[in-house]
């Protein structure tokens, strides 16, 4: 197995050009590349040629590295269990907080017709007149910004009668099977703590809890 060292040294040189084909690498140039001394850059070299994962020659303006099919064949490995961890299908985020209630302005923007249309068209709802407010518990924080990577569907801003509505994103989710979506407004006023979510039923009511109620979102990859 390849060292984790070596492994590293032998990505710097892929990204260099050297699966496809010879590249100039110098100690001095590896070294810069990855914030470690010429010395230890000029060993490492010599580990992935002794292990057969590059070869090297030398020419008149320098020395010149191809990654070998082994040493294509570790990158490979090493591709294919990442893979496995950021591209596993199905993968499902769990968000936990608690009930609270709104600043009472969702009720409003919800019910805008451009809102409304988006929202049946992208996401397959058509929303109660009112926002699910949820505080997140400080360990679902992180989790949240998780979110952050995956893809969002966009809600269009829009003007109507002269006034100017802005975007949003929105993201599906469900909970206790029910399902919703978690929308922040473009330009949202809420900490990371908070999350509003839109649903076609008054959730409060059919999950029969009020404020303070623990929560569970989950959403799916």
């Amino acid at each position: 197995m390849i060292a984790p060292d070596d492994l590293i040294c032998l990505k710097a040189i892929a990204l260099l050009g050297g699966l496809s084909s010879a590249v100039s690498v110098s100690s001095q140039s590896l070294a810069q590349e990855l914030g470690i001394s010429p010395q230890t850059a000029s060993r490492r070299l010599i580990s992935l040629e002794n292990a057969h994962l590059i070869s090297r020659t030398m020419r008149g303006d320098g020395q010149y590295v191809t990654i070998t099919g082994a040493g294509e064949e570790s990158l490979r490995a090493e591709y294919a269990a990442y893979r496995r961890i950021f591209e596993t299908h199905d993968r499902q985020y769990v968000l936990e907080g608690e009930l609270i209630s709104g600043l009472g302005e969702g009720r409003y923007y919800v019910s805008i017709e451009g809102y409304v249309s988006q929202f049946s068209d992208k996401l397959g709802i058509t929303p109660y007149p009112g926002t699910f407010n949820v505080k997140l518990s400080p360990a679902s924080i992180e989790t949240r910004r998780k979110l952050d990577a995956m893809e969002w569907i966009e809600i269009v801003g829009f003007t109507d009668h002269d006034r100017t509505f802005g975007g949003a994103k929105a993201l599906k989710c469900s909970i206790n099977g029910h399902a919703c979506a978690i929308l922040i407004p473009g330009r949202s006023h809420y900490p990371e703590d908070i999350i509003e979510l839109i649903s076609e039923v008054r959730l409060r009511d059919v999950l029969g809890i009020e404020d303070g109620a623990a929560v569970t979102i989950e959403v799916t990859r």
